[in-house]
């Protein structure tokens, strides 16, 4: 009769489990929706602000000019206009890295955390091929946060301004999500 004492909590706890997950309470359905945002990027590598540093040297090259084995650190602005004073939207925080041979290209490995408006303390995560000097770049949306929680989508991205000299630059960034 012992055996058999011992056993009831056991079937006790199996009834009790299947009795919470096959609840009555109503679902919450998740609606994904499609997000246009539009904002410039300024990538400043030269002067006392620098919001971009390299923490490496490029690979050795018989390129005339190679980024090649260059990793960047990046905090850039995001704005509404080109112009650096208009109104911020966010920061881009991550790293690029000179990951092409036979042309400037790197690999792109960002955060577009946002600080106003309507995505203020959401986070949209870019991992993707960046080579610069073509017309129009487009790198995939991986992730998010806050109201980008589970996003996927695109950035396209196309220079706006360049200085050759410095390096600096600005981006005109037109990004298409799908979130909840």
């Amino acid at each position: 009769m012992a055996p058999n004492l011992l056993l009831l909590p056991f079937l006790l706890l199996i009834l009790l489990s299947s009795a919470t997950t096959t609840s009555s309470s109503p679902k919450k359905t998740l609606k994904e929706k499609l997000s246009h945002l539009h904002f410039y990027f300024h990538d400043v590598v030269s002067g006392r602000n620098a919001t971009a540093v390299p923490v490496t040297k490029p690979a050795a090259s018989s390129q005339p000019f190679s980024a090649f084995g260059v990793i960047t650190i990046m905090d850039d602005l995001l704005t509404e206009r080109p112009d650096p004073n208009s109104q911020p939207v966010g920061r881009a925080q991550g790293i690029y890295a000179g990951a092409a041979q036979d042309e400037l290209g790197f690999l792109m490995a960002m955060n577009l955390a946002f600080t106003a408006g309507k995505y203020n303390g959401s986070v949209l995560s870019v991992l993707g091929r960046n080579p610069p000097l073509h017309p129009v770049r487009e790198m995939p949306i991986v992730g998010g946060s806050g109201l980008f929680r589970f996003a996927r989508g695109d950035a396209l991205a196309r220079t706006h301004w360049l200085d050759f000299t410095t390096g600096d630059a600005i981006v005109e960034y037109n990004v298409h999500v799908l979130h909840y």
